[in-house]
């Protein structure tokens, strides 16, 4: 269960914060975005009164401080002017310290797959860190939290990478307005926990960290391309001949 805070924390990174209405229309833009399955689905409830015996003193306190125009207490009950319901999951981060080193390198692999998904249906998570991903039972997944959830073909993709070796000073994009991504800042965010796994996403989707993909899949979505996903393993595929069953894909005409 997720409660949208009155204001943001110290934290937050993302300039003006637009107030809890501007959160909760990312939330319900997922139904209508999500043609890849690659964002977990939620549920909204509004006016929703709970027992207040459902909550520990030191958790409904710290609602009631941080969340005090949303949500309030009357006799027995808590109130919430809005609720915000997923399924629950496990961050990736946290799935990779327990899991088996099979299993930590397919969920690596649809890690990539579940970000290149989004892309392909328009949808940019400008916070691109590891813990807003989350791993289901069936270790598929999902990008879960979608606060910063933004229109791919708005965002301007910059890069570092074509600074000259010892060359200082601000770069020109550091200056523009808008959201600016820079795809090679992509790895060290999604805090993958060793160079083993850190490289195996390098060799599956290393496109993710150049600028020619982002510019190429926003050059396909304003042209009216519907570029492919991926919502199945590449190992149920009837053939792994075709060029469709690589495990990079590219977007292309």
């Amino acid at each position: 269960m997720k409660i949208i805070r009155d204001k943001p924390t110290a934290q937050y990174k993302w300039g003006e914060f637009h107030g809890t209405e501007s959160v909760l229309a990312k939330y319900r833009g997922v139904h209508a975005q999500n043609r890849s399955g690659s964002m977990l689905d939620n549920i909204i409830y509004s006016n929703l009164w709970l027992p207040r015996k459902m909550f520990k003193t030191a958790l409904l306190n710290e609602i009631l401080e941080q969340t005090n125009d949303s949500v309030s207490l009357s006799g027995g009950e808590v109130f919430f002017r809005h609720l915000i319901v997923q399924r629950k999951l496990v961050p990736v981060p946290l799935y990779l310290q327990d899991c088996t080193r099979e299993e930590a390198e397919m969920v690596v692999i649809r890690l990539g797959q579940c970000i290149r998904n989004n892309a392909a249906t328009n949808i940019f998570n400008r916070d691109l860190d590891g813990r807003n991903y989350g791993v289901s039972s069936l270790r598929f997944v999902y990008l879960f939290d979608c606060d910063a959830v933004e229109v791919l073909t708005d965002v301007k993709v910059r890069t570092n990478t074509d600074l000259e070796d010892g060359e200082e000073g601000i770069p020109e994009w550091y200056f523009e307005n808008g959201i600016v991504f820079l795809p090679e800042e992509i790895e060290a965010h999604l805090r993958l926990p060793d160079s083993g796994l850190r490289r195996l996403f390098r060799e599956a989707h290393g496109e993710l960290l150049t600028v020619d993909y982002w510019t190429r899949m926003q050059r396909l979505l304003d042209q009216g391309h519907v570029p492919s996903v991926r919502t199945y393993p590449r190992s149920t595929q009837l053939t792994l001949e075709r060029a469709e069953a690589n495990l990079t894909l590219s977007p292309r005409q």
